[in-house]
């Protein structure tokens, strides 16, 4: 059967877009439609989704995720290479190879032509360290070595373990698992602690790399707002794993105090259940942290890496120490660590911070995936870990100068707009006063401006009203940005009187 032409197509979907909700839900719809009153008999080739987003004058993201939903209702069949084509009225059985894509990797996987992204954050680009550090690592190359190393390379887990051990958390580098990234990280952990069905403890709203890993093990989820007491009383559940970003929190840009962490770590301890720290963005905090919400350790200076060299040099204040110093022998506290956000999201070098019993068993998961992170890599990750201090201060002033900006960007230009300026981190966690982020988000696509609307981060099924905004830009694009949101916001019809309550206030 011959594709159906655009055109034709968007002359029997009519008036899709009217009503209310996000547009790839409203166009899914009358597909749907379509093809259960069999308007689009099986077989049928639909057009591709640049050419249904011409044809509709819609954004090509709002056609990828339409066509994705269906596909996943087994009425649509994607093939890489031969197109979509129509399945069926009957909804099938899901793929299992084939997952649910988040907004936010939709952005990644498949950007919008002419678009400005807000909706991903992480360093817009490799600063002159990570040249420096590659060259040096060139360089190194040579000698006897298979380059197969699935528990990471020996000189990266020494530099790492000893870099946790400067700051309070005495670390082994039989403790220590380099990953392809913190993401691949959280992907080991859920394969080695998830059954399916079985809970995860999880804050609400949350990173969506993990939350779309949990959703792809098949995880029961039990979210619970950022407070420490909600919190705890979650872990005397005994779920599976309980996944908690303590500070520089993503979405929200908050941490948590020391005492609400000294009681999520003790119940997690008392009731045995493996608790994930994500420290990817730990560092990158604007401020030293008050007594009362760091926990800190005094500098000794730096310890010695095998073969003599030192692990960078003295900070000029306290290090805040990882939330493992509070337990750093438990077998329930895990730490996944990062150079992604802190240095360049290129360079995909993450690790896993727990103890030897589960990093040989993530070891031996990784090595059946991939056999190891790449050595070039890991050679260039050793002599940034030796200057990460000078980094990560050097990215968290440039962050804390384009928060401010976005955040009086943001007053003036869309007042109305509530938001608490973030603490550190990446991302500002704004709410639209009586409005549906979703829909938004695709007014704000048609003005050139993706953003992530907060429904995809809150396992829960709130935060509808919120977006999360990155400060990664430099000013400029964060002004035009802003002023192509402003433009949105004002001929956006989606708002209304009430709109959903604000979510509550988030222990700090």
């Amino acid at each position: 059967m011959s594709p159906i032409s655009p055109a034709v197509l968007a002359a029997r979907l009519g008036r899709w877009s009217a009503g209310r909700g996000p547009l790839y839900l409203l166009l899914a719809g009358r597909l749907r439609a379509l093809i259960d009153d069999g308007e689009l008999p099986p077989g049928t080739g639909l057009p591709t989704d640049r050419a249904l987003a011409a044809g509709l004058s819609a954004g090509r993201t709002t056609v990828v995720a339409a066509y994705d939903l269906l596909r996943q209702e087994g009425r649509l069949v994607r093939r890489q290479g031969s197109g979509t084509w129509v399945a069926g009225s009957a909804p099938g059985p899901l793929s299992a190879t084939e997952p649910t894509v988040n907004p936010v990797f939709l952005h990644l996987l498949d950007p919008p032509d002419h678009v400005a992204q807000f909706a991903c954050a992480g360093p817009t680009g490799a600063p002159p360290a990570v040249l420096a550090a590659y060259r040096s690592a060139l360089a190194g190359l040579g000698g006897p070595d298979l380059g197969y190393h699935p528990a990471g390379h020996p000189r990266l887990r020494a530099a790492l373990a000893a870099r946790y051990t400067l700051l309070g958390v005495p670390t082994t580098a039989e403790q220590i698992l380099i990953t392809t990234g913190g993401q691949q990280g959280l992907a080991l952990l859920a394969r080695a602690l998830i059954a399916p069905g079985t809970e995860v403890v999880l804050q609400a709203p949350t990173y969506p790399g993990a939350l779309e890993i949990f959703r792809e093990s098949a995880a029961a989820l039990l979210p619970v707002a950022t407070d420490d007491f909600r919190y705890a009383e979650a872990l005397s559940r005994k779920p599976a794993m309980a996944y908690l970003i303590a500070r520089c929190h993503n979405p929200t840009g908050q941490s948590l105090s020391a005492g609400s962490l000294e009681r999520i770590v003790g119940a997690a301890a008392a009731a045995r259940v493996p608790l994930v720290v994500d420290d990817v963005l730990a560092e990158l905090t604007f401020a030293p942290r008050a007594a009362e919400s760091a926990v800190s350790v005094p500098f000794s200076g730096p310890p010695a890496l095998p073969g003599g060299s030192a692990v960078g040099a003295a900070p000029s204040r306290r290090a805040s120490a990882p939330v493992a110093a509070l337990a750093p022998e438990a077998d329930e506290l895990i730490t996944v660590g990062s150079l992604s956000k802190l240095v360049w999201g290129g360079l995909r070098i993450g690790w896993v911070r727990a103890q030897p019993t589960l990093i040989g068993r993530l070891a031996r998961l990784k090595a059946v995936l991939d056999l190891g992170s790449g050595v070039l890599d890991q050679l260039a990750a050793v002599e940034l870990v030796a200057g990460l201090d000078a980094l990560v201060a050097e990215r968290a002033g440039l962050l804390r100068a384009r928060h401010n900006h976005l955040c009086a960007e943001l007053r003036r230009e869309l007042p109305d707009w509530e938001f608490e300026p973030a603490g550190g981190g990446q991302t500002l966690w704004v709410r639209l006063p009586g409005a549906d982020a979703a829909s938004y988000a695709q007014a704000a696509l048609r003005q050139g401006v993706a953003v992530l609307p907060g429904g995809s981060l809150d396992p829960s099924g709130g935060s509808l009203d919120r977006l999360r905004i990155p400060f990664v830009a430099e000013p400029a694009a964060l002004s035009a940005g802003v002023r192509a949101m402003a433009e949105a916001w004002r001929g956006f019809a989606g708002r209304t009187t009430g709109g959903p309550p604000p979510l509550p206030a988030i222990a700090v």
